[in-house]
């Protein structure tokens, strides 16, 4: 009999609880999604995210009220349409428009060595605008190549070669869809075939990319030839067949010839769900990319994993409007059936010179963005011309322009019309005291004619009283003021020693020696220093007496002559 006990279980793991919740949270995680929509302004990309997160479209709002970010961002919950299980979280970054500005940006919020596995790279085109379709694309997968070698460290190499072979593994095991399910041995037996000419010979990270041509119900608006029109591509006629038809199609050649060198799909949408819906369901596809099946020890290829989001729909080349190329389909043999005489090598070449020469444009070779505008010229709207320029004649040479006319003809000159018709111009000095309607003969007249005062003797003095109180005091007692006392400066030799001091006499020409401007300063010298005396105040070398009125005398006082005369 054994009466040995049995050992204890051994203790629990300090940490059981989290190792559990980390169990879980790992076969329970739910991956995280992205998509990165990449547009110039006014293409349709608010539309195509709101349908990518099955989420209700924005009103549309005028072009001046519309705020556009940096860089826009929403995501939504991916749920299976069966069980309502999430089955990812999906997250659309919106990039407003092509400017260094915007794209700087993109790389800090998604960084190539962590979120290029899990990443889908969408570019959209206008058919309102279809001249630019080669420009915008080479510009954006340009883009893409710089952001996907980043900073070419080790891990973001390993990552990009893992992608990348993700990518041609699925191009090489595309097969079209059908009603019937193929057996699942099938997929594995016989080897796989090398890609073809022109495919996947770019996309050094194996991005996965979709090129959307929104718009697309706009290709065959009428039916009549028209301008510029909301497609852009006037002057053509319009409608099923002829030479419109023929161009559109070269068009899509084009793009299929460059989606086809980056492993990349080409969709046409209208604002019909059934359009967006489809490629919902294709970038959903392209996500959940399965990683290629590696070989096992026996020699034999395991079975690939299953895609969660399986893409059933066919391809579709020839509905105008909702043209369907998944990547893994096309080739270059596919794309020349569509329309005889296209070259898909000679415009893969092409595109190979914008590439190398992208900026050095003088070689003489043309390369597809030359050729894609001889095919579909700019029909876009024009910024209007600048005026021409305006070279305005320095002032100092417009004034002596002028002034030189003006010297030349009298009658311009304005200063005329303030001068005498009667004076000669070569008189006098500059100003208005040079002027003769300003002479001696006009200034006395003014003052008679002011005073009421009468010339005496006809001598043309100018006979004035100069005490105006008097003269005031006199007017009131008669009816008329008349002067009393003709007012004379008395000569030096006369010998009157109280004779009656008058007021200074202006002579009507400067025949005494002195001149006009002499003269006048005398004489108004002459009135200000007798108003400026008292009325009662004697006179220190000179006394006056004024001549009676009605019985009265009125004393007057003394007024020098200005220094050119003096009393004896």
């Amino acid at each position: 009999m054994d009466n040995s006990r049995p050992s204890s279980p051994e203790a629990p793991p300090q940490d059981l609880w989290s190792s559990i919740l980390d169990s879980v949270s790992t076969s329970r995680s739910i991956p995280a999604k992205q998509i990165v929509i990449l547009g110039q302004p006014s293409t349709g990309k608010s539309t195509l995210a709101a349908a990518l997160l099955q989420k209700a479209a924005a009103d549309e709002v005028k072009e001046d009220q519309r705020s556009d970010f940096a860089l826009g961002y929403d995501w939504a919950d991916v749920r299976d349409e069966v069980d309502e299980d999430t089955l990812a979280r999906l997250s659309v970054y919106t990039v407003p428009s092509s400017a260094p500005s915007y794209t700087s940006l993109l790389p800090h919020f998604l960084p190539p060595r962590t979120s290029l596995p899990h990443t889908l790279i969408m570019i959209v085109l206008d058919w309102t605008r279809p001249w630019a379709f080669v420009d915008e694309l080479l510009t954006w997968l340009t883009w893409i190549e710089a952001w996907v070698k980043g900073d070419d460290s080790r891990e973001l190499i390993i990552t990009r070669e893992e992608t990348r072979e993700r990518l041609q593994s699925h191009i090489q095991h595309y097969t079209e869809p059908s009603s019937e399910p193929l057996p699942a041995s099938s997929t594995l037996s016989g080897a796989l075939l090398p890609l073809s000419f022109g495919t996947l010979t770019h996309n050094i990270g194996g991005v996965p990319i979709i090129v959307t041509c929104t718009k697309a119900d706009l290709i065959d608006e009428n039916n009549d030839v028209i301008g510029a029109g909301a497609s852009g591509m006037g002057g053509m006629v319009k409608g099923k067949g002829g030479e419109w038809e023929e161009r559109t199609d070269t068009v899509m050649q084009i793009l299929r010839t460059i989606c086809l060198k980056y492993g990349a799909g080409l969709f046409y949408t209208t604002p019909q769900p059934q359009t967006l819906h489809v490629l919902r369901q294709y970038a959903l596809h392209m996500l959940f990319i399965p990683p290629p099946p590696s070989p096992t020890m026996s020699g034999e290829v395991a079975a690939p994993v299953r895609n969660p989001f399986p893409f059933q729909h066919k391809p579709n080349t020839l509905d105008r409007d909702r043209i369907v190329v998944p990547a893994g389909w096309d080739s270059w043999g596919k794309i020349g059936v569509l329309r005889e005489g296209f070259d898909a090598k000679a415009w893969g070449e092409a595109w190979e010179h914008d590439l190398d020469n992208s900026s050095d444009e003088s070689t003489d070779e043309p390369g597809a963005r030359k050729l894609y505008t001889n095919l579909v010229p700019d029909q876009g709207p024009k910024p209007p011309s600048l005026p021409p320029f305006n070279n305005p004649t320095p002032e100092q040479i417009f004034l002596a322009k002028n002034y030189d006319e003006n010297a030349r003809r009298a009658d311009r000159d304005p200063r005329g019309a303030f001068r005498n018709p009667t004076e000669n111009p070569a008189a006098g000095i500059v100003g208005p005291m040079g002027s003769s309607s300003f002479n001696l003969p006009n200034v006395e007249r003014a003052l008679t004619e002011m005073e009421g005062g009468v010339n005496v003797g006809g001598s043309g003095s100018l006979n004035v009283s100069v005490n105006g109180e008097t003269a005031r005091k006199s007017s009131g007692r008669t009816s008329a003021r008349t002067p009393t006392a003709s007012l004379a400066v008395p000569h030096p030799g006369s010998g009157s020693g109280r004779s009656p001091v008058t007021s200074p006499t202006l002579a009507s020409s400067p025949s005494s020696g002195q001149t006009q401007h002499e003269v006048l300063q005398n004489f108004f010298q002459s009135l200000l220093s007798s108003k400026d005396r008292p009325s009662g105040s004697p006179t220190p070398r000179t006394s006056s007496s004024a001549p009676k009125t009605n019985g009265t005398a009125a004393p007057q006082p003394s007024a020098s002559s200005g220094g050119n005369e003096e009393e004896s």
